[in-house]
């Protein structure tokens, strides 16, 4: 135990050097979400003193979100405080408007979040600190958060779902105190945001008004949130880790079956939702909602067409499958897209690209292809088709019902014409009429859907 007393770092400095050793390579490249306030100056410069001893890329972001009469001034002083380090910035000006039923300060921050997901770099470097675990943890207590939201923020994680860069928060175990402690000590000067006084901020009212009463009879309180929101944090994992034990009874090939959804009891069905969502980047829905939610699936029959939406997520079931997606924006191309020998088509209005790819005795034969335009529509209905030079013509309608191509892609599908004769249907095949015969050079082609966060 006395070995563990000593090791335990003393400083802000060492707490820092301790979890980016813990964390970050030699060869990584570190951005600072630097706003111009205390906490992310100091973070600078602690960064900035480790940066040479540990060999990793740093460089800074500040985001102007337009919201502050005083905006442009801090995006100057930022933009000082990097020059005189000699670390790069970037700066990001954006106008954030009040959206009907979320707060100023969350549009804010899912603008910031938005510009943190486009650069490139390994960690966005957050500079949240005790103090703000405590309020998180309150918060969110005073939402009737679950064990997710209670959990806090950790110290380091995923931005996205699909993103590799990773948020870092070091601070998280350093007090306001301290950091305000080590600005002065090393003389650093800041900018205030004259919104942090306002107690009409939920956040401000408890940091302002509702701490300063419990540290009173609560001294420890910040280390005893903290160990809150780790223990809640073990608690979410141990969720993750159920919920991915359930998943593989009740999914197949990354689809969720309702059959096996419906094995489960309420809460881990409920539980395998949360999940699901949180692996498609979606906002959770609230209690009520989710529930809403599942008793609606658990309701559904095979051949219900279900089609909910909450928030960028769409949730449809066909067949007994249960699909959760981003949500689309449906479909258009009022003018047929007109091909120009690309290699790789992408196809905006359709969200993805066909790639063309020449095989021996395989796909389309050029010679027939080109004899008219080619051209890209969507189906129109009454379509006709032989994939199969043995059968007959049939309708395209029917073949992509027994192909089991689920009712809301059928309409989104790219379909290749020459002229007015239909050439390609994606997972169906190539018209007999067009098709590549043995010892011929032909285009096979593929579509590819873009992924969609």
């Amino acid at each position: 135990m006395a070995n563990l007393r000593k090791s335990r770092p003393n400083t802000i400095l060492e707490w820092v050097e301790c979890i980016l050793r813990a964390q970050v390579g030699g060869k990584d490249h570190l951005v600072v979400a630097l706003s111009g306030g205390v906490d992310s100056v100091v973070l600078l410069h602690l960064l900035h003193t480790l940066s040479s001893s540990m060999t990793f890329r740093l460089s800074a972001v500040h985001v102007e979100h337009g919201i502050s009469a005083y905006a442009g001034q801090w995006s100057d002083f930022c933009q000082n405080q990097c020059g005189a380090l000699g670390i790069p910035i970037q700066i990001f000006r954006l106008k954030v408007q009040k959206v009907p039923q979320v707060s100023l300060e969350a549009a804010a921050r899912q603008a910031r979040y938005q510009v943190f997901n486009s650069i490139g770099a390994d960690y966005i470097v957050l500079a949240h600190h005790q103090d703000d675990q405590a309020e998180t943890l309150l918060l969110q207590l005073l939402r009737g958060a679950g064990v997710k939201g209670l959990a806090g923020m950790p110290v380091v994680r995923k931005l996205a779902s699909r993103s590799a860069i990773r948020l870092l928060r070091p601070l998280l175990n350093v007090s306001r105190e301290t950091i305000l402690q080590y600005a002065r000590q090393h003389h650093l000067s800041w900018v205030d945001d004259e919104s942090n006084s306002d107690t009409a901020y939920n956040r401000n009212f408890l940091r302002h008004v509702i701490f300063p009463l419990l540290e009173q009879r609560f001294p420890a309180y910040r280390e005893t949130c903290s160990r809150a929101s780790h223990h809640l944090g073990e608690a979410a994992h141990l969720l993750d880790e159920l919920a991915g034990i359930d998943s593989q009874c009740a999914m197949t090939a990354g689809k969720l079956h309702l059959f096996g959804l419906r094995q489960l009891s309420f809460s881990r069905a409920k539980n395998l939702l949360r999940y699901l969502f949180s692996q498609h980047g979606a906002i959770q829905p609230n209690s009520l909602k989710l529930e809403e939610i599942l008793r609606q699936l658990l309701s559904a029959k095979a051949d219900t067409k279900l089609h909910l939406v909450f928030g960028e997520v769409e949730i449809r079931c066909f067949k007994g499958w249960v699909n959760i997606q981003s949500k689309r924006i449906p479909s258009e191309i009022n003018v047929p897209l007109l091909w120009r020998g690309e290699y790789r088509w992408v196809i905006e209005p359709l969200g993805g690209t066909i790639e063309w790819v020449q095989q021996q005795g395989m796909g389309i034969n050029p010679t027939k292809l080109i004899k008219k335009p080619v051209t890209v529509r969507l189906r129109a209905g009454g379509e006709r088709f032989q994939p199969d030079c043995k059968r007959p013509r049939r309708s395209l309608k029917k073949m992509l019902q027994e192909a089991e191509l689920p009712p809301w892609e059928r309409g989104t599908l790219p379909l290749l014409f020459s002229g007015e004769q239909l050439v390609w249907v994606p997972g169906i095949g190539v018209d007999c009429a067009f098709q590549a015969l043995p010892g011929e050079l032909g285009w096979v082609l593929t579509w590819q859907p873009h992924k969609v966060d």
